[in-house]
Order: C-alpha cells, then sequence, then structure tokens
C-alpha cells in the first residue's frame, strides 16, 4: 500500500521565505529579550 511519489526540488526563494518567516520574528523577540534584560536585574 506504499506509495512512491517523486521527489522533486522545493524552490529556493520558498525556502529562503520560509526561513525568513521564523528566523525575523526570533531574531525581534529575542532583541527585546536583551533590551529588556538591564531592567529585570535593577540596572
Amino acid at each position: 500500500m506504499s506509495e512512491r511519489t517523486e521527489d522533486r526540488p522545493v524552490p529556493r526563494p520558498l525556502i529562503v521565505l520560509a526561513w525568513a518567516w521564523v528566523v525575523i520574528p526570533f531574531g525581534y523577540g529575542l532583541w527585546q529579550l536583551v533590551l529588556k534584560i538591564p531592567g529585570l536585574f535593577g540596572s
């Protein structure tokens, strides 16, 4: 019952877009965290 599907290469712009979709919000959140860390320690 196993059906074989052809392996089609994923277009490079789609890969870049998918990574950007993850990395940009993650980077923004990380940057906001770095900016707020001094306030957490009373500096």
